[in-house]
């Protein structure tokens, strides 16, 4: 009977057992089981709102259960902080990258446990550790160097490095692909596979099928906070999983596109800055252009330049056959540009504060009267865009922090669309957002293209910008590469562009 009861013991490093975690007018987990085997990549599947990284913080520490159990290597624990918890051999990486750009990457990495000498910070010793787990990651970024001036995805690879850093024995990660090309994510899988070969187990939370098909050893499928069905990867397929996230059949992962590009809306010509050169194209009313390119591309920085985030040093930008300067964020919203930001939650939401506040935060001259607000007018528009961009949450008051990455995407597009613009700039919009937000979102961008906006969107899913565009301009190291028709170019020709000045 002993060896029956070790042997049982000994098949999951990890077991969560009837969790239930409410927050007011919100039950977020009820009764959700999780188990997960020594050494595995167990993945966590669910659309958004059903509660996968709620389960993750139970486990880390940064939520305490109401009720259920967490049983790690046999024995029951309930971590009150995540230090407890990484004590204890648990590591997370989060969506949400939360790090202290203006320190280099190893301070980053060791934040909080600094190696010491004679009552000093070890500098070297600290350098030499960041070195050896980066070189035994395969991540080629000097250990000195700011971490605000990497890039996301390099930025996301060292929040990874630090969770490894821990020697942990289970690792959570929550969409650690949602900012990296698809030759980051071919690293992240290797990294996965050394992981596992080290008895390393890895919570793996994505909303890309496809990847999780392919490097899970179990999923488990999440929905509005339940536990709906845990299987072996190789028993599961794209649209069984999809049926079981979303309750009901999903036949095409993206919308009959319903725009009729017309007229030209927006000509760039030889537009130029510090690190982009030479960029020239035309947006029609009513089209979706997308933007492609590898990591380094300079995609995001075109945007910028474009809403007058960053100094334009040559070239020019006609709205409607008007030259427009857009010298400032400010000037560009009132020549009718808006700007969805990669990162919404550095740059894109105020988390402490309530929808109604981040809805109409860029709007408020429209609800000024004599030196007041309009409290009921801006209360009437952020019900009606809420229920126009099926945000799920209890009321406007609620505090925009405790709703999923998908429903403060919709929040942040919302807010943009009650200024009405003309030019909707979208960088990364689905970025770690279920299939059925995707598809909302999707709906919601052919709504506005067909009512004659113009739309340009950057995205590091080649699927996507083919599903979703009309065009792709591809971007390559800080020059334009080409500008296809999304109808007939196909995804390694996309490819090869991104890599074109590479």
């Amino acid at each position: 009977m002993s060896n029956s009861l070790e042997q049982d013991a000994c098949r999951y490093v990890l077991e969560m057992n009837h969790i239930t975690k409410q927050f007011p007018g919100v039950k977020a987990l009820d009764d959700v089981v999780l188990k997960v085997r020594p050494g595995t990549v167990h993945s966590l599947l669910g659309e958004n709102g059903a509660g996968k990284s709620t389960l993750m913080k139970c486990l880390f520490g940064i939520y305490t259960p109401d009720s259920g159990e967490i049983i790690l290597n046999g024995r029951t624990v309930r971590f009150s902080n995540p230090a407890e918890a990484l004590a204890n051999g648990v590591s997370m990486v989060h969506q949400e990258l939360n790090q202290v750009l203006h320190q280099n990457v190893m301070e980053n990495i060791w934040l909080g446990r600094f190696p010491m000498k004679n009552g000093f910070v070890d500098e070297k010793k600290m350098y030499e550790d960041t070195r050896r787990i980066l070189e035994e990651l395969n991540i080629d970024i000097d250990p000195r160097v700011k971490l605000g001036s990497l890039q996301v995805s390099q930025r996301q690879m060292i929040e990874i490095a630090k969770a490894v850093s821990y020697d942990a024995k289970v690792i959570a990660m929550d969409e650690p692909t949602s900012s990296l090309t698809d030759v980051e994510v071919e690293h992240l899988f290797m990294i996965l596979e050394r992981l596992k070969k080290r008895n390393t187990s890895i919570i793996y939370i994505s909303h890309r099928m496809e990847e999780i098909l392919r490097i899970s050893d179990e999923i488990t499928i999440m929905r509005d906070g339940r536990w709906i069905a845990t299987k072996p990867a190789g028993e599961m397929t794209i649209d069984g999983m999809i049926r079981l996230m979303v309750g009901r059949d999903l036949t095409d992962r993206f919308p009959e596109k319903s725009n009729n590009p017309g007229d030209v809306l927006l000509k760039v010509e030889g537009l130029s800055s510090s690190v982009f050169q030479n960029v020239s194209f035309e947006l029609r009313r009513g089209e979706i252009l997308g933007i492609a390119g590898l990591v380094g591309s300079k995609r995001t920085e075109l945007l910028e330049a474009l809403f007058g985030l960053r100094p334009r040093h040559a070239g020019t930008v006609l709205l409607n056959g008007k030259a427009v300067a857009n010298r400032s964020p400010i000037e560009a919203m009132n020549n009718g540009f808006a700007l969805l930001t990669e990162e919404r939650r550095k740059d894109g939401i105020f988390p402490d504060l309530s929808v109604d506040f981040n809805m109409t935060i860029s709007n408020l001259k429209a609800y000024a009267k004599f030196g007041f607000l309009r409290d009921r007018d801006m209360k009437n528009d952020t019900g009606r865009m809420m229920q126009a961009m099926h945000v799920k949450a209890p009321s406007g008051k609620t505090r925009i922090g405790n709703l999923s990455g998908g429903n403060q995407q919709k929040v942040i597009l919302g807010r943009w669309l009650l200024t009405q613009p003309e030019v909707l700039l979208l960088d990364e919009p689905t970025r770690g957002i279920d299939v059925g937000a995707k598809f909302e979102i999707y709906q919601l961008l052919n709504q506005l293209a067909a009512q004659g906006k113009g739309i340009i969107m950057v995205s590091s899913e080649m699927p996507e910008l083919l599903g979703v565009c009309d065009r792709i301009l591809v971007m390559s190291n800080g020059r334009q590469a080409g500008l296809f028709d999304a109808k007939t170019v196909t995804q390694e020709e996309l490819m090869e562009a991104s890599a074109r000045f590479v």
